[in-house]
């Protein structure tokens, strides 16, 4: 029988397989994109797809995340778990449909007004479907089904971009479209319709789970401020064109998320399934750090190589100049990372509000910091660094208050000392100081050398319990 270590490096391996194979084609798509697009439209077609991204969790009510957390109690009805999920989503896509002219009053949002609700409604329902069968533990389906929905997205993508020559419209449709046929597929596939009955639902179930999700929506729309407001004040304030560069540079660090993203959703399962253990702090404190150590030295490498990474993603010389921004955002993805990490702690323990709060602090420094960093010198750069400023705070706050609901040590002055040098080296690769690039494979050696040992250490941990 596994135990959890072996547990979470299993479902790791599975989920990672299916979401980095799916991940790693949307993101060599970026040169097809660049290539295919002007900074100006990728800028509009971005815009797009954060705004629908905002109206997810309003038109969801967040219910997503309560499916899934409630689905993981054995003590909870499957069937009525994912009915009250669906027919959540299906009640706020009716609603929103009286919001959709209200987007033609933008200029920049005129005539794409549907396609932002149907982006919106289809997202809810295949986040719905895909959640509550990762709940129920099906791990290779679920990587399987990431990468059919990434696969079918590419192949329209190069219908109506390519063939079709659609532009922001098909950009934007081809991603409607994939979600539409891969959550048909996964209703017919994995038998959903039978966990859709209604007579199992009842208020105060019902009650239950909009406690639990509603918190959740604004959780979710404070993160997505942190996370995109600065392209509406990019636009606005610098032009349309550094909003596409900006664009594209926040694409290359999404790698660290896509490595903490597939490693956070088997955490989240083993977090909450091994809860009540004798032995649950041990895992989180061992977990932690390795998990640490693996993102400092990701977002450090991916630093060095910003300008690398552009020349490749990149096929218009016109978004060069995105190279200046990665660094930045590089150490704020990081913190993005150890911020979702824990805030496992407040899945486990149901304390949503918590989530929220923390968010909206976040979100509030962000704007504020964004205002008044974009218009100076900084320029885009002002952006960035609001990003990691809101995000670093965010995660301090979390570290001092979840050790009241799992007390596990998280090395604080190891962890200082890795921000101190991802921080210099940030710093001299921005600004390209004299010696910048010996300060940069100084940079990659040091946390190497500080981080190295508890990942040495977690995978002979796993080893040694292997062979009892």
């Amino acid at each position: 029988m596994k135990n959890k270590y072996q547990r979470l490096i299993s479902n790791t391996a599975i989920l990672g397989i299916g979401t980095f194979s799916s991940k790693l084609l949307v993101f060599l798509m970026v040169r097809f994109y660049t290539a295919c697009l002007t900074p100006h439209e990728y800028g509009i077609a971005d815009i797009i797809t954060q705004t629908a991204n905002l109206l997810i969790p309003l038109l969801s009510l967040g219910i997503a995340e309560a499916v899934f957390r409630f689905a993981l109690d054995r003590d909870e009805d499957p069937a009525r778990v994912f009915t009250t999920g669906l027919l959540t989503v299906l009640g706020g896509g009716a609603v929103f449909l009286f919001v959709v002219p209200l987007f033609n009053a933008f200029d920049f949002f005129h005539g794409y007004g549907f396609m932002i609700w149907a982006y919106t409604f289809f997202s809810c329902l295949h986040t719905v479907a895909i959640q509550f069968m990762r709940a129920r533990g099906r791990m290779k389906q679920f990587a399987g089904y990431g990468i059919l929905s990434t696969a079918v997205t590419i192949v329209l993508n190069l219908i109506f971009l390519l063939g079709f020559d659609m532009g922001i419209t098909g950009y934007v449709l081809s991603v409607i479209l994939s979600d539409v046929l891969v959550t048909a597929l996964l209703f017919f596939t994995e038998s959903l319709w039978k966990f859709v009955r209604f007579s199992t639902l009842t208020k105060k179930h019902f009650s239950r789970m909009l406690r639990f999700a509603v918190p959740m929506i604004p959780t979710t729309v404070f993160w997505w401020i942190t996370n995109a407001a600065d392209r509406y004040m990019v636009l606005d304030m610098i032009g349309e064109d550094a909003n596409g560069q900006y664009a594209l540079a926040y694409k290359i660090p999404t790698l660290l998320i896509l490595f903490s993203g597939i490693f956070i959703e088997a955490w989240q399962f083993s977090a909450v399934r091994e809860r009540g253990d004798s032995e649950h702090s041990q895992f989180f404190e061992t977990v932690f750090d390795s998990f640490q150590a693996l993102m400092f030295i990701a977002g450090c490498a991916l630093t060095a190589f910003s300008k690398i990474a552009v020349y490749v993603m990149a096929d218009n010389p016109s978004y060069y100049p995105a190279w200046q921004y990665i660094p930045v955002l590089s150490v704020a993805t990081i913190f993005s990372s150890l911020v979702t990490f824990m805030g496992s702690v407040y899945l486990v323990e149901k304390k949503s509000v918590l989530s929220f709060i923390t968010s909206m602090i976040g979100a509030t420094i962000n704007i504020i910091l964004n205002l008044l960093l974009i218009p100076t010198f900084l320029g885009v750069n002002g952006a960035a660094i609001a990003t990691f400023m809101s995000y670093f705070v965010v995660f301090v706050i979390r570290a001092i208050n979840g050790q009241k609901y799992i007390r596990f040590n998280m090395h604080p002055l190891k962890l200082a000392v890795n921000t101190l040098i991802a921080g210099i080296q940030a710093f001299c690769m921005v600004v390209e100081t004299p010696g910048w690039i010996a300060v940069q494979i100084l940079s990659l050696c040091l946390i190497f050398t500080l981080n190295a040992r508890p990942i040495i250490a977690g995978v002979l941990q796993v080893l040694r319990r292997r062979g009892r």
